[in-house]
């Protein structure tokens, strides 16, 4: 068990990415800035040492691909020394890390010739990934290739609230997720080739996929139609293309590419949040409909419905379909003043723990996120960490949740007293105690 970060949302300093100048043309939406976010860039000393006072096995971190290759083709070694020593940091304390080589954020010279909708992007993607695990591969085997290509498209690409900034552009949505697919195939082959010839053995590469819930609004035929096309677009073709090669329409339009029949995944990463009612429309421009949070549920500061249920029934489908361990690789709550976020640990890990004893292969949970950070377009107001920030003094300090969720960590159990201690305001369901599961 562990936590999750990314680079742009700690690293902090002034970097030719898409999200600086995002920042800079004031599009982010309380006004902050990447180049603050938690500083952790000259703070990863003191940010491991938080780790390990948490109990934390593993840590699924980010690389900043444009701090390492700030021009093209031009790699910079003292950046990789520094990641380099970051993950000794992780391994002398007994943290094993989980690396992401992309996470939402570009160097601004692949960015201005067209980001990932330009064909161009996958060899240039290959060719950062193979300089990073040279480098790194010694020390990681476990590899998240890509993380949540769909969200990145449809905010980017179609709703335009995440750089580029373009709103209702399917043909290059279309294109931007072939070309994503097409780079995560390529690279498993290529990740796997070169730890292999370091010798390494225990290897996991992967992508980290956004899975929600789409649930109908009403009985209505469009609204099923709605679900569908959004569950479709949003989550199946990307599952289908990125775990087995599989290309299914629309982007069969797009992609010639023939790939070898097999697994391209050694687990599939869940990143869970929430679910949405799908309600169907007369308007193409929204794929035929509107989202909605069932009346009467609890919400996260977003607005998001709480839904652990959904946990365990998007488990459930993806073990059934592929048969391949699982990781949640993002599971959390925004939650400023920390009310809700202990029960929200101890419902979704109650839904996982159901799955494990229905046979599902649940390897890895990775609560998001270890701190407070920039939150891409919601700025430093979207709080998700289990240690808070004060982004004026960078100060850290855990949450009372973070305490409850070190005590899992290290007792892999919620016990009663547990349960007395940190959820004595809330309302428990019957089964009071998850013993030993984790």
């Amino acid at each position: 068990m562990g936590s999750a970060t990314a680079a742009t949302h700690i690293e902090g300093g002034e970097q030719s990415h898409n999200w600086y100048r995002w920042s800079e043309l004031g599009n982010i939406a309380d006004g902050t800035h990447s180049k603050n976010a938690c500083d952790h860039i000259n703070r990863v000393e003191s940010d491991v040492e938080l780790l390990k006072e948490i109990n934390t096995e593993t840590y699924r971190m980010g690389l900043e691909w444009s701090r390492i290759e700030p021009e093209e083709g031009v790699f910079s070694e003292e950046t990789i020394l520094a990641y380099r020593h970051e993950i000794e940091l992780l391994i002398a304390n007994n943290i094993r890390p989980l690396v992401t080589l992309w996470h939402f954020s570009n160097p601004l010279w692949m960015e201005d010739d067209g980001g990932w909708v330009n064909p161009k992007s996958v060899e240039r993607y290959l060719s950062y990934a193979r300089y990073v695990v040279d480098k790194l591969g010694d020390l990681v085997t476990d590899w998240v290739t890509i993380n949540e290509p769909n969200v990145y498209l449809f905010f980017g690409y179609f709703e335009g609230r995440w750089p580029p900034g373009l709103q209702g552009k399917v043909r290059l949505y279309l294109k931007g997720a072939n070309n994503f697919a097409q780079a995560h195939l390529r690279a498993y082959d290529q990740i796997h080739q070169q730890l292999e010839e370091k010798g390494q053995t225990d290897i996991n590469v992967g992508v980290a996929h956004h899975l929600r819930i789409f649930d109908l609004f009403d009985r209505r035929h469009l609204s099923r139609l709605a679900a569908y096309i959004s569950n479709h677009l949003f989550q199946i073709m990307y599952l289908e293309a990125m775990t087995h090669g599989r290309f299914l329409f629309p982007m069969r339009w797009w992609f010639n590419t023939k790939f070898e029949k097999k697994n391209y995944a050694d687990f599939i990463g869940i990143n869970y949040y929430s679910r949405d009612l799908v309600k169907g429309i007369y308007n193409p421009g929204t794929l035929f409909n509107e989202l909605y949070v069932k009346k009467g549920k609890d919400v996260n500061d977003l607005g998001w419905e709480i839904y652990a249920k959904g946990l365990y029934r998007i488990c459930k489908r993806v073990y059934r379909k592929y048969k391949i361990p699982i990781f949640i690789t993002e599971n959390g709550v925004c939650d400023a003043n920390d009310s809700k976020r202990s029960k929200f640990i101890y419902d979704h890990l109650k839904a996982l723990r159901k799955a494990i004893k229905k046979g599902i292969d649940i390897k890895r949970y990775y609560h998001w996120s270890t701190m407070d950070n920039f939150e891409w377009a919601e700025g430093e107001s979207a709080r998700f960490g289990i240690y808070h920030v004060d982004f004026k003094t960078q100060e850290r300090t855990l949450r009372k949740s973070g305490y409850f969720y070190s005590e899992i960590c290290k007792k892999k159990e919620i016990s009663n007293k547990m349960i007395k201690s940190y959820l004595a305001d809330v309302e428990v369901e019957n089964n009071p105690s998850l013993e030993k599961q984790y």
